[in-house]
């Protein structure tokens, strides 16, 4: 399948204990209970955004089509949207940035690593992407390791960058088709 594929219907990816998944307004009271919080936005680049603060506006206008992803991570034991993950940036349909987030109570019980795996997985099984990449700020020690686990290789260290709205020290992390697929 390509990209183009997924511009309307986005896809949904089941691992052992989660959903990946489109968003829909039945999510809103569990975004509600981590996406206000600033703790998440430690290193995130920016603070909580006006539709972060109030969930239900995401759901407000329809979405437009667009090869790029913004899906929910399903906790299936609670069936509570518990973070989401984003595919963006997306350059002549082989290169894709990546990021993903998790509510601080649902930290350290590796869920950002099985979702990131299955993202990973997904785009390099199911779409032409061939590289993936992402940013994260050095001080992110646990995302850094997050990121290694998943197979992402630290590529770069950019000194006082601006990696969304903040300047800091970030570190790119990448991961190929080709590593992948070995």
């Amino acid at each position: 399948m390509l990209l183009a594929d997924y511009i309307i219907t986005k896809p949904t990816i089941h691992t052992e204990r989660l959903i990946i998944r489109p968003m829909n307004a039945h999510d809103v009271t569990a975004l509600k209970d981590w996406m206000p919080d600033s703790s998440i936005y430690t290193y995130w680049g920016k603070g909580p955004s006006k539709s972060e603060k109030n969930p239900e506006l995401l759901f407000e206008k329809s979405e437009k089509p667009t090869k790029t992803f913004h899906l929910g991570i399903e906790e299936i034991s609670s069936k509570k949207v518990i973070g989401d993950l984003y595919v963006y940036l997306i350059e002549n349909d082989r290169m894709a940035s990546v990021a993903i987030r998790i509510s601080a109570d649902c930290h350290g019980k590796g869920y950002g690593t099985e979702a990131l795996k299955a993202i990973t997985k997904f785009c390099f099984e199911n779409t032409q992407l061939q590289r993936l990449w992402t940013e994260v700020d050095i001080r992110n020690i646990p995302s850094q390791k997050m990121l290694e686990k998943c197979g992402y290789t630290k590529e770069g260290h950019i000194r006082q960058g601006k990696m969304v709205n903040t300047w800091c020290d970030y570190y790119i992390y990448g991961i190929l088709a080709s590593d992948y697929l070995q």
